[in-house]
């Protein structure tokens, strides 16, 4: 079955954040907003995102905060010279939900929940006259340049006056963020930089089986983790079967996946007791022991034991043991080389996309007049922390007043 309708409303592709914000710009600005998502619901790794705390934003100085987009810092700034950190939350209050500032500086709502925002959101949108139609998957154009989509009731044509596409990056396929756009847009001749899984864990060659099976999963807290070319971060990660992943892992995953694809591999130093100076860990470590053994001292003297005893087993060589010089290194930077990052599915965002460069001033593809890109789809990454909400946002609005731009709305 197919249907070809020409009407002068505008289409949105992508239920996530920055099409949802998108349409409620678009629809105050008094478009007819027709928006197709995928799956059976929208804002679903939104949803995913909040599980356990919905962190919305972060309350960091807006300089520090610009620095998080690392390469992409001037595209990024200029999409949130409208939209920045405070404006989202005061978006926020605007429906109802309070926020606040947690110890670490990240910004949640009251409720520390995604789905009441998503709610309240939905039925603003609602009240707004946006049309939402679930199950419908974009398929690209035809011969004429109408948009395909598939239903359930089969294949439907749209000629929409503008079309802004929001289709997420490549990361948690089941969630709807599958990376399939990347096709239809390259057979029109789009060039996309390949998606790469940003804030990952990392494969080690392979641990024994002893750690393997008494600390898989288990949390490494009060450590601090660099590179030999950058300053190291507190904070914790933890042990996999294969490797690692966590926050402080998350922190550093850009560059450590751009060493590995440069070098074919990166060495992270861990500092296993970071609160202690490397001239007191030398101290405790030259105390004689007696009869204990070597783990009841480092346990006795530094505090040292579990999964933090066992991994400086696992990393150092026998001999450092006998040597307090080189073992109280050791405990300050123990390397540990990583080999690949996990799959992109797996990654909780994604590098990669289409790049500005590819853009104009309204982020309007230069090679598609009337098609708008918006969120985690374009070529930028930030840590966890709310900087990836919060760019979506702004983007999907940003993306939105081009599209009003460039029909002559504004």
């Amino acid at each position: 079955m197919s249907d070809v309708t020409s009407t002068p409303m505008v289409a949105i592709i992508g239920g996530g954040p920055a099409g949802l914000m998108a349409a409620e710009v678009l629809s105050r600005a008094g478009l007819a907003v027709e928006l197709y998502e995928r799956m059976p619901s929208v804002g679903r790794k939104f949803l995913l995102a909040g599980i356990g705390g919905m962190n919305i934003t972060h309350a960091e100085a807006h300089e520090a905060f610009l620095s998080r987009y690392g390469t992409r810092r001037a595209e990024i700034g200029r999409l949130l010279e409208e939209f920045d950190a405070q404006a989202l939350r005061q978006w926020v209050h605007s429906l109802g939900i309070d926020t606040f500032v947690g110890s670490s500086g990240r910004v949640f709502p009251a409720d520390m929940k995604a789905a009441p925002l998503l709610r309240a959101w939905l039925r603003r949108l609602r009240e707004a006259g946006v049309q939402i139609h679930t199950r419908h998957r974009w398929l690209g154009w035809d011969a004429d340049g109408a948009l395909c989509l598939a239903t359930a009731a089969g294949e439907r044509r749209i000629r929409p006056a503008a079309t802004l596409l929001a289709l997420g990056g490549g990361s948690w396929a089941r969630l709807g963020s599958d990376g399939a756009w990347v096709a239809l847009l390259e057979a029109r001749g789009i060039a996309v930089t390949p998606l790469r899984p940003a804030n990952c864990g990392f494969d080690v060659a392979g641990w024994s089986a002893h750690l393997r099976e008494r600390f898989a999963g288990a949390p490494l807290k009060n450590v601090a983790l660099g590179l030999d070319d950058g300053p190291a971060r507190q904070g914790e990660f933890v042990l996999t079967a294969g490797g690692i992943e966590g926050s402080l892992v998350y922190a550093l995953s850009a560059t450590i996946r751009d060493r590995i694809e440069r070098e074919g591999g990166a060495t992270v130093f861990i500092d296993l007791l970071p609160r202690h100076a490397p001239a007191r860990v030398l101290a405790a470590l030259r105390k004689p022991r007696g009869s204990r053994s070597m783990a009841r001292h480092l346990h006795g003297q530094l505090g040292l034991d579990g999964i933090k005893a066992a991994l400086l087993r696992e990393l150092a060589p026998a001999a450092a043991f006998v040597e307090p010089e080189r073992l109280a290194g050791l405990i300050k930077a123990l390397p540990l080389e990583l080999v690949r990052p996990r799959p992109l599915d797996e990654a909780i965002s994604s590098a990669g996309g289409v790049p500005f460069e590819a853009l104009d001033e309204n982020l309007m593809l230069r090679e598609a007049p009337g098609i708008f890109c918006a969120g985690e789809m374009l070529d930028w990454e930030a840590p966890t922390g709310g900087y990836l909400l919060t760019a979506c946002f702004a983007g999907g609005r940003a993306a939105a007043h081009g599209l009003l731009r460039w029909l002559g709305y504004r």
